[in-house]
């Protein structure tokens, strides 16, 4: 019956998406590109992986469309192929969250810090900032930044900061974000400014989370 072969042809074709995300590599490659397009050498480097694993992982992720791939000189530049893989990681992500008890408990082992009320929601991240009480403080590195980032956030990154603390105003609020719930670089952004005396809290999730809700963002720019 015409019903049971759409399903027989149909399904198959859903089942390339699950399959292509079902690696743990490939979905580290997923969150990074969440940040902005990436080279292939440099997804290598953050995630630790050969030049030649990573470019296989990046093809099966192409195949199944939820990459794209731009060439220019030498270099292949890769990125996601659609908002939609964004948000399809996020829920995946956020099924893992509810389901799964080991996720939670990696959670209270390695950011015990988000639970002591310095973690502000992404609503009240506009009041704050429109008041001119605070200072939204991107610390990925530039080039994410340039990619994407909260309106009207400066960037200084991780690895900068411990120089550089001296040019954030004492008289606000920082709020530090990165790049998403799991990643550590806000919560070590804010520690370090919390030890020169700064009032600082990190924002609920950073820029994947804030970015698939439709929340105004800006690209391009340099601190």
């Amino acid at each position: 019956m015409a019903h049971r072969e759409l399903k027989d042809r149909l399904y198959p074709q859903f089942a390339r998406i699950a399959q292509a995300l079902a690696s743990d590599k490939r979905l580290e490659l997923v969150d990074l590109l969440a940040q902005g397009p990436r080279h292939v050498d440099a997804l290598a480097q953050e995630t630790g992986m050969s030049l030649a694993n990573v470019s296989q992982h990046l093809q099966v992720l192409r195949a199944a469309n939820l990459v794209e791939s731009e060439r220019s000189g030498n270099l292949v530049e890769y990125r996601l192929s659609d908002p939609g893989v964004l948000n399809l990681w996020l829920a995946l992500r956020g099924v893992a969250e509810s389901r799964l008890a080991e996720v939670e408990q990696l959670s209270r082992q390695f950011l015990p810090a988000r639970n002591n009320g310095n973690t502000l929601s992404r609503g009240d991240v506009a009041r704050l900032v429109r008041s001119g009480k605070a200072l939204l403080l991107d610390v990925r590195p530039r080039a994410e930044f340039e990619a994407g980032h909260l309106r009207g956030a400066i960037n200084v990154p991780v690895e900068e900061l411990s120089t550089r603390v001296d040019e954030l105003p004492r008289e606000r609020k920082i709020i530090t974000y990165c790049r998403g719930e799991y990643c550590l670089f806000a919560d070590e952004a804010a520690e370090l400014l919390r030890s020169h005396g700064l009032d600082v809290v990190r924002l609920e999730g950073g820029w994947p989370e804030w970015q698939s809700e439709g929340r105004p963002i800006q690209t391009g720019g340099r601190k």
